[in-house]
């Protein structure tokens, strides 16, 4: 999931702290790290991109990477018609976690043959990572009600689905402010 890097358009609140422009700057390169980090054999990358129209055809992503338009609505309206998207398993990250790699989406991955569900929880109560077994047949209530960008959208989000349907991978922190940087 990524966002056109526009200057007050994304990563507003580490923005805040250090600059738009800068913020700006900052989740660009980022964004273009971990794509390059990510691509491996075992899976297939696609950005999941915003706003749709600018996204798709911006020369800012690597051409070798399919893109596909978010469309609209909250967060967690946007990553689940990413993951119907998908034909089989899915994991959804995003694009300001410094500390990713593919290991940690490997194991995500197998966490999903024996879950239907993962979460890779984050140090602040959100989280990096959103995985489905079969996310065509995510059950009803799936990331509705969630309170994003909060200290409850992990618990939010885990609760959208029945008990036992979930397993966590590794902890990782994202960027929301200059505190979080590396």
């Amino acid at each position: 999931m990524v966002k056109e890097p526009r200057p007050g358009r994304v990563k507003t609140r580490l923005g805040r702290d250090i600059g738009m422009v800068t913020a700006a700057w900052w989740f660009r390169h980022q964004s273009r790290r971990l794509i390059r980090r990510m691509q491996d054999p075992r899976w297939t990358v696609v950005l999941a991109v915003s706003p749709d129209n600018q996204g798709l055809t911006s020369r800012i992503w690597p051409k070798n990477v399919t893109r596909l338009p978010q469309g609209s609505g909250d967060l967690g309206q946007r990553m689940t018609r990413m993951m119907r998207a998908a034909p089989g398993p899915v994991c959804v990250v995003g694009a300001d976690i410094p500390g990713i790699e593919t290991h940690h989406i490997w194991r995500a991955f197998r966490l999903l043959g024996s879950n239907k569900a993962v979460f890779g929880p984050a140090p602040d109560g959100g989280y990096w990572l959103v995985g489905l077994k079969q996310p065509r047949h995510w059950p009803s209530g799936f990331l509705e009600n969630v309170r994003w960008s909060t200290e409850h959208a992990l618990a939010d989000s885990v609760a959208s689905l029945p008990n036992g349907y979930v397993a966590f991978a590794d902890e990782l922190a994202d960027v929301d402010t200059a505190a979080d940087l590396p």
